[in-house]
């Protein structure tokens, strides 16, 4: 049953966190519940057709909630290989050494 605008404006504020946190809570349900119907729907029909999900799918692509990997070091010190960093200037010490003029990183 929708709620009308009037209605609306006669709750208190405290009424409509309330809603808003009980629509928050019913949109979640609601995806949860599509997206398993949908994968089970998935998984007949490449069932009828002879094949898995994983085989047709496999673990290509990141999966939701998965981190992405760690990327290569962007910057290197060239007198001490080991110090390496994301971004120039970053360094495992701190950017004291790029104050004092001792960073000698490179790309």
């Amino acid at each position: 049953m929708p709620i009308t605008n009037s209605e609306l404006s006669k709750m208190s504020l405290p009424e409509l966190r309330k809603l808003q946190s009980d629509v928050a809570s019913a949109i979640t349900a609601q995806e949860k519940k599509e997206r398993k119907e949908a994968k089970a729907a998935l998984e007949k029909t490449a069932r009828e057709m002879g094949f898995s999900i994983d085989e047709l799918f496999g673990d290509e692509g990141v999966k939701p909630g998965r981190k992405p990997q760690k990327s290569a070091p962007k910057y290197a010190d060239p007198a001490d290989p080991s110090r390496t960093g994301q971004a120039a200037g970053d360094s495992r010490t701190g950017s004291n050494s790029i104050l004092n003029g001792e960073s000698r990183w490179t790309i």
